[in-house]
């Protein structure tokens, strides 16, 4: 097998696997950027999976195949509203921001399970009809080796999420609201002294937050799970977390970082005769593997935002 041959199977899939990390990751880049530590990544994706899969098992005879992409949306609206409480908690109430994050991780699966088992009475959803689809991009796909590459049998959503990160970044750097939430994450006295409601910045971006989280859940549920269950979502937020830090809290950096991840994540279902000698569970084991690695190696030279983690009291220096 040449290079090339390896390449068109290592790198379609690395970016779908990366897709529903790079979502969860945005989100969490910009929570903690406002200064509020989101351990919650792995129950907003809990939840954005089950309401994706019961929205798309409701309604795939009603909405046909716009179902998927109303699911995504919904799963967004109500992951947002779900992060409310990690929010109150953390900017409200000043609780400890991790624990805060864990006990949202928590809730989500025990709400998401306790309703699969009362309305499909067993402990998993039946298999959706609508998940997203491969496809050729039209002309790209004709481009020799790229277009075999990046534009050929992708999904949908795996642009998407590129796109949703290029778009974070703007957003956080060219625009006056991501500078008024990078000062609340640096320096909350600072950015109240010169009119910018902390509290507020920070609840928006909890909630921008747990739009990603629920977006990138249930992206991963209509691409790669296909049903919800206990082992839906098993690590994908931490994942996600992981690379927030090995991207040093910059979208551009979670999206190289999500790749990376993602590429761990994809070896485990290639067929590249390299492998086939390496025993299956080294492979499902080498995303969390790598993961540990690449923080014990870049975690020291990572400067988080200076004031996330602390609870900001008005008056208080």
């Amino acid at each position: 097998m040449g290079i090339i041959e390896v390449l068109q199977v290592i790198i379609p899939s690395a970016i779908f696997f990366a897709a529903p990390l790079i979502l969860t990751a945005v989100g969490g880049v910009f929570s903690e950027r406002s200064g509020v530590v989101n351990i919650g990544l792995e129950g907003l994706m809990v939840m954005g999976a089950f309401v994706g899969i019961v929205f798309n098992l409701t309604f795939a005879e009603t909405l046909g195949s716009w179902t998927p992409w109303l699911s995504i949306l919904v799963a967004m609206v109500v992951a947002s509203l779900f992060s409310i409480i990690h929010a109150v908690a953390s900017v409200t109430f000043r609780a400890d921001q991790v624990v805060s994050g864990v006990a949202i991780n928590f809730l989500a699966l025990g709400i998401g399970l306790f309703l699969t088992k009362q309305w499909y009475d067993k402990g998993q959803t039946d298999m959706i009809s609508q998940p997203f689809y491969t496809f050729n991009v039209p002309v790209l796909s004709d481009i020799p080796v790229i277009g075999t590459l990046f534009f050929s049998k992708m999904y949908a959503t795996s642009y998407l999420a590129i796109f949703i990160a290029i778009m974070a970044w703007v957003v956080l750097y060219k625009t006056p609201f991501g500078l008024r939430l990078r000062s609340v994450g640096e320096h909350p006295m600072a950015a109240d002294t010169n009119g910018i409601n902390v509290s507020r910045t920070r609840y928006v971006a909890v909630m921008i937050s747990g739009a990603m989280g629920g977006l990138g859940g249930s992206v991963f549920a209509l691409t790669i799970a296909l049903n919800f269950s206990h082992g839906t979502i098993v690590g994908q937020g931490f994942m996600s977390l992981a690379a927030v830090i090995f991207g040093k809290w910059h979208p551009l950096g979670a999206l190289g970082a999500a790749l990376f991840f993602g590429f761990a994540q994809s070896l485990s279902f290639s067929n590249l005769a390299i492998l086939q000698d390496v025993p299956q569970v080294f492979l499902l084991i080498a995303p969390y593997v790598l993961t540990i690695l690449a923080l014990a190696g870049f975690i020291g030279r990572a400067e988080a935002p200076k004031a996330i983690g602390q609870p900001y009291i008005k008056g208080s220096r």
